[in-house]
């Protein structure tokens, strides 16, 4: 098949990059000349594992190619994918400006059929509204073109997009016409050779899908973070909670685990999002918005039991900082946990040293030339000068420290872990005073 992919951020590249891997002939554009420069001379302008490889094995076969001509890249496929951003308003609700430009775009270039896939993160509607802006864009021009509009939103994991992609534990497609389906089985036919992942709606329940599925994540977070508030005050220790009720098969062991707060480009804003469609609706989301201010409470824990350690003012304090990515394996920083303690600190007149394997480059970019922050090239070389640890992103190369190493090199021996990293035998049998989430 013959694809554009409108939108070479995180969802187009690896959509682009893993329909190319399959065999099929695939264009991305991207209105942004640097981004495509970058493309074109073999970089990758997001750090997702595995995808470097995928891409440079399939412009090398010749597969996937990579511009900035809009008419180039109408022209170009009879699949249309929009994969461009939906920044939030003001008011929480998703942007859907570079959403309906790209539907005019192609509106006003197309010449023959083209299914045009939602595959942003969109309200309930925008359908609607893609099929109204691409058929005002063929009335200016007298012509009749026939279209389809599908939603087909995108369930990937940052840090596991590519695995994700190749191996979908399921596709949602919302579409309401048989030939839209038809090429929509066609395209998906390759992820789903071992069983029918494919599963058909209507559009405005593909739409609704997505952000049902993030916001009941979210919400299993919130809940589990709320209870370990909650064991802390009570003497339970929640890993012992998270064991006891995971074993349910009705609840399941993903997403319980208790930590400082959720962040990234999704959840934090389809939470929103999805809070403002009800109000539209003229209904209030009340459990959700409670999993929302749970969360913005929750990104304050660490600070709070740093300050009961070392008083309001941390004014001469220095301070070791491990994670600054909202979760490994990525480098983004939106709506990230750190950000918020480290203003919090900052506030408080402490100074902080980073360290992150991928998303200093990205922090750097955030707070600037920030006098109060500084970056180490290795965990152990943050602690240096450090009155204590702060943990706030789960990578794997923290999971063993050596503990006697950490007490040795902090002028106090203490760890505020953010998401539960040790069993807290292990510090403590070290010398380290440990605060953790809820744990015992």
């Amino acid at each position: 098949m013959k694809i554009t992919v409108v939108g070479t951020g995180y969802v187009g590249l690896v959509s682009g990059a893993c329909l190319a891997e399959v065999g099929n002939d695939v264009l991305c554009l991207d209105v942004n000349p640097e981004k495509i420069r970058v493309l074109k001379d073999g970089g990758i302008p997001i750090h997702e594992p595995g995808l470097d490889q995928v891409v440079a094995r399939n412009v090398a076969a010749g597969r996937l190619h990579f511009t900035t001509d809009i008419e180039e890249a109408v022209r170009f496929g009879t699949i249309q994918f929009i994969a461009v951003g939906t920044p939030p308003d003001e008011d929480g609700s998703a942007d859907l400006q570079y959403v309906l430009a790209a539907a005019r775009n192609i509106g006003r270039l197309m010449n023959d059929y083209k299914v045009v896939i939602d595959k942003s993160t969109v309200p309930v509607g925008t359908a609607d509204k893609v099929r109204a802006a691409i058929a005002d864009e063929l009335q200016k021009r007298g012509v009749v073109v026939p279209y389809s509009v599908v939603s087909n939103p995108e369930f990937l994991k940052e840090g596991a997009a590519v695995d994700d992609f190749m191996r979908p534990d399921r596709i949602v497609v919302g579409a309401e016409d048989d030939q839209a389906i038809n090429l929509m089985r066609a395209l998906y036919a390759p992820f789903q050779r071992n069983h029918e992942k494919l599963v058909i709606m209507d559009v405005r329940s593909a739409e609704l899908t997505k952000y049902a599925a993030n916001a009941m994540l979210a919400t299993r977070i919130s809940f589990m973070n709320e209870l370990a508030v909650l064991a802390e005050k009570l003497g339970a220790d929640i890993e012992q909670v998270r064991q006891g009720i995971g074993s349910d098969p009705r609840i399941g062991w993903h997403f319980l685990y208790a930590g400082c707060g959720y962040g990234g480009s999704c959840f934090p804003k389809d939470v929103k999002a999805l809070i403002q469609t009800a109000a539209g609706a003229g209904q209030g989301l009340k459990v959700l918005q409670a999993v929302e201010d749970a969360n913005d409470a929750q990104k304050l824990v660490l600070v709070h039991k740093i300050v009961r350690r070392f008083g309001e003012d941390l004014a001469g304090k220095h301070f070791a900082l491990w994670g600054l990515a909202f979760k490994p394996n990525t480098d983004d920083m939106r709506e990230a946990p750190s950000r918020v303690i480290i203003h919090e600190l900052f506030k408080r007149g402490a100074t902080v040293t980073a360290y992150d394997p991928v998303a200093m480059d990205e922090t750097r970019r955030i707070f600037g030339d920030d006098s109060r922050l500084s970056y180490a090239s290795r965990p152990m070389q943050a602690l240096q000068g450090a009155d204590a640890l702060v943990i706030v992103t789960e990578w794997k190369e923290f999971r063993s420290p050596d503990f006697e190493a950490i007490k040795a090199t902090l002028k106090s021996p203490a760890i505020f872990d953010g998401r539960n990293m040790y069993d807290p035998a292990l510090p403590r049998a070290a010398g380290l005073e440990y605060e953790a989430i809820g744990r015992k």
